[in-house]
């Protein structure tokens, strides 16, 4: 089911391990920032003109990539996220992971910057406000350490590349959490068709992901191609 367009299987490097800003050298963090807003901006406004319509089926055809994905693991938890706005991912994703036999983790955002905590996802009841915006599950807190029982990682981004770079929103707070991720175990983002790129900008302290997902192309593996 795999797609191996880049030769690495996911888990071929640990998600822990940082990637360097870009390929080359005299690249300034100013730099890697402006580049980063840039690309934002233009991935957020292209998110924005999907339709209800596109958005529906890429979430369906997301689930489908993911549940094949998982069926291919060891038994354990499934840390998973919340969508917002056009978001690849949704709740339909979360219950068809839970009804095929995986309990399923969520991310909670926690009061000081750090890395996140996690709790059980129940079904939508579980549900209830949090911060930023988001909902989170109202189950009690496991601690960050939960994340190191997970067989699967399933990221936000706004785009990756097929070194591993991840783009994310900029709050950091997944930067702060993937390091506690076992070697072996994917870390895998979840994102639109067209959102797989040549090249993201990173800083030194960025967390790659072993792979991502596309409603077309399904499971696509990455690699840092020897950058961290």
């Amino acid at each position: 089911m795999l797609e191996r367009e880049t030769g690495h299987e996911p888990g071929a490097h640990a998600a822990g391990t940082p990637v360097r800003a870009t390929p080359g050298d005299g690249v300034s963090a100013p730099d890697v920032a402006r580049r980063k807003d840039t690309l934002r901006t233009r991935l957020l406004q292209a998110r924005r003109a999907l339709t209800p319509e596109q958005r529906a089926a890429a979430a369906e055809d997301l689930r489908g990539h993911v549940l094949e994905l998982a069926q291919e693991l060891r038994d354990g938890p499934v840390c998973a996220y919340l969508p917002i706005g056009a978001e690849p991912g949704s709740v339909a994703l979360l219950d068809g992971l839970r009804a095929a036999g995986r309990s399923v983790l969520l991310p909670v955002v926690p009061p000081r910057p750090g890395p996140l905590d996690w709790a059980a996802y129940t079904g939508p009841d579980s549900l209830g406000p949090g911060p930023l915006g988001l909902r989170e599950p109202t189950t009690p807190r496991l601690g960050p350490a939960a994340l190191r029982t997970a067989v699967l990682v399933l990221v936000p981004a706004l785009a990756a590349d097929r070194a591993g770079r991840r783009l994310g929103r900029g709050g950091g707070y997944y930067d702060r959490t993937l390091g506690a991720v076992p070697a072996g175990v994917p870390v895998v983002a979840l994102l639109h068709d067209g959102e797989l790129l040549d090249e993201v900008p990173a800083d030194p302290h960025d967390r790659p992901v072993t792979g991502v997902v596309l409603p077309t192309p399904g499971t696509v593996a990455t690699g840092n191609n020897g950058r961290g």
